[in-house]
């Protein structure tokens, strides 16, 4: 495989020099040496293990599939007008999706990347003759089988039937071999169950799959599986005992930490008192029980330097996240402009103004990691004009100069807004029901969004993708919310008991066991400030579990497998996305991708299409 030919293997130059009164240089060259060679060593062996990880990096960062077009994310800014950010293609769910878009063909392509490289240590592993390596190869092997089986099951959620490559690439083939998914499935479980047997609870090193792990994805891959999308996946009624099963085990060894904060880069929302800086966070606590690493150990760092259009993925292979979330007030009074202070938001991803709505502004501690409320100035700037015929004022560094109000606290009366609009504050105040539709103003552009921070690590130059904040695939809060949803779909009363139990846990661990936990009773009624507890008191139901899921795994990747799984896609992205609901385009068959048309063009065989593309 080319990829793995690439692989970067460092050979020294051996050479002895003599002490005798004649010194003679002899050297051995082994830079012809063959992969083979190399990997059938415990030392080659170790090197081509790590290759199984890197890529995770830009697989973790095709984030469009998994947030756009759902419930909670938008590429646009602007509701009420075609915003230039807007990926039609996935967004809309409209004829623009087809199997030649690039978001599409790069899930595939990495994917299968990873699986050659994962089918290659396991292929290569029998030719290794070290007894004193034998455990250390069985726990290589198993990190392959786990690594397969995350990527054939990223491909099996999004589109169904998929070629199965189980054994390492050689020799060019093309033709194209669709497997049923319930044998996907029943190869993933496989893979995952031995896995789980021979995985250490720790791994050697950091960023290594675990026991835990591969006990996380069985948790994921059965309650997928239990809920049995077009009864093609095998699936049945004891998949969501498995499930919560499972999940006991993740909860058991790995307890969320007590502070959801604690959980993700720490920072200070006024930037002119910004006491961190990128990679504060406690990245390896009990919680996170895998993550994509981004440190620049050599397990992690080997990278791939271009796509096919030859444009870079990950830069220097750094975390993107702190970059590509809403926001962008560079240009709001007291910003001197491109500086590291808010960074540079690109708006790919833009929180949809119902999300909002999930939280309990006043209890709930995970709504001011993930929203912006305050925009501060960062510099003075005297003489400030906030609109025409208005009195200028004088900004200082750390003032306010936007302010998104809590959505249980909008501003009703110009006594509460900016002088922008004839009010009396200092700082243009912006209700959520205003997001995306607010006038120009000399606070701020038009259309303003503003940031999803929860990822944001302060002090990155602007402009610069390289954060260092490891991307957790899996916390152990996941776990409450997939026994909680199990036992709601048949499976037995779990460690923690119902439902509820594990629900409440979750719920209890953000807000304070003895506080209020109030959303709005109709997200998407922005006008309404009629409220409901989202913590359970009675029966649990799947609704309830996507909110709380998107309250929890706000921009963590999950957010289309969740809507997917639980057969409500179309239901919850045309209620809180109006670009979907008003366009209406989206249809049943958008629960598969469509196959890349590249694929499909090499193949020597005729390969089927998914239905409605």
């Amino acid at each position: 495989m080319k990829t793995l030919n690439k692989i970067i293997l460092a050979f020294a130059l051996i050479f002895t020099i003599s002490c005798d009164t004649e010194e003679i240089l002899i050297e051995e060259s082994i830079s012809n040496q063959t992969a083979s060679d190399y990997f059938s060593s415990a030392t080659g062996f170790e090197d081509l293990s790590k290759s199984i990880y890197p890529l995770l990096r830009p697989i973790s960062q095709m984030r469009a599939l998994t947030l756009n077009g759902t419930d909670i994310f938008s590429g646009a800014t602007a509701w009420d007008q075609v915003g230039n950010q807007l990926n039609t293609s996935i967004e809309t769910y409209g004829p623009e999706l087809t199997e030649g878009i690039a978001e599409v063909q790069d899930l595939w392509v990495y994917n299968y990347k990873n699986i050659n490289r994962a089918n290659t240590v396991i292929s290569r592993a029998a030719n290794i003759n070290d007894d004193t390596y034998a455990a250390t190869l069985n726990i290589r092997v198993a990190e392959a089988k786990f690594i397969r089986s995350l990527a054939l099951f990223d491909l099996v959620q999004h589109f169904g039937d998929i070629p199965m490559p189980l054994d390492e690439t050689t020799s060019a083939n093309k033709e194209v071999t669709r497997v049923p998914s319930a044998e996907v499935y029943t190869q993933i479980i496989s893979d995952l169950t031995a896995a789980e047997a021979v995985l250490p609870a720790t791994a050697s090193d950091y960023g290594r799959a675990t026991k835990g792990a591969a006990q996380h994805l069985l948790a994921r891959v059965y309650l997928t599986r239990g809920w049995n999308f077009q009864n093609a996946l095998g699936g049945s009624n004891a998949d969501f005992n498995l499930a919560r099963e499972y999940a006991d085990k993740v909860i058991a060894a790995h307890p969320m930490v007590s502070d959801y904060l604690d959980l993700f880069p720490r920072k200070s929302e006024d930037p002119t008192n910004q006491t961190h800086g990128p990679g504060d966070q406690n990245a390896r606590n009990s919680e996170v029980v895998f993550a994509v690493q981004y440190s620049d150990a050599a397990l992690t760092n080997v990278l791939e330097t271009a796509d096919q259009s030859g444009a870079s993925f990950t830069g220097d292979g750094g975390n993107n996240s702190h970059s590509i979330f809403g926001g962008g007030h560079d240009e709001s009074p007291g910003s001197p402009g491109r500086t590291e202070d808010y960074n540079r938001q690109l708006g790919q991803h833009n929180t949809l103004p119902g999300v909002w709505r999930l939280f309990d502004p006043n209890t709930d501690s995970r709504y001011a990691l993930n929203f912006v409320e305050k925009v501060y100035a960062v510099v003075d700037n005297p003489g400030f004009v906030p609109a025409e015929g208005v009195a200028a004022i004088d900004i200082s560094a750390g003032d306010v100069v936007v302010e998104y109000r809590d959505w249980n606290n909008p501003a009703t009366t110009l006594a509460e807004r900016g002088k922008d609009v004839g009010g009396d504050q200092n700082f243009a105040v912006i209700n959520i029901d205003e997001i995306g539709k607010i006038d120009e103003s000399n606070y701020h552009n038009a259309n303003k969004t503003p940031m999803m921070w929860k990822f944001w690590e302060p002090g990155i130059p602007y402009g610069n993708g390289f954060g260092q904040f490891d991307h957790p695939l899996m916390r152990s809060s996941e776990a409450y919310l997939i026994a909680a949803e199990a036992i709601v779909k048949g499976a037995s009363a779990g460690t923690l008991g119902s439902a509820a139990d594990y629900y409440n846990a979750v719920v209890n661990r953000a807000v304070g066991a003895s506080n209020s936990a109030n959303m709005a009773a109709d997200p998407n009624d922005l006008s309404s400030l009629a409220t409901k507890s989202y913590r359970a008191t009675g029966s649990v139901t799947i609704d309830m579990i996507l909110d709380e899921r998107a309250r929890e795994f706000m921009g963590e990747g999950l957010r289309w497998y969740d809507l997917k799984r639980t057969g409500k896609l179309i239901e919850r992205a045309k209620a809180f996305n109006p670009w979907i609901g008003g366009l209406n385009y989206i249809q049943e068959h958008h629960y598969l991708r469509p196959i890349p048309l590249t694929e499909i063009d090499l193949a020597t065989n005729d390969v089927s299409q998914n239905p409605g593309y």
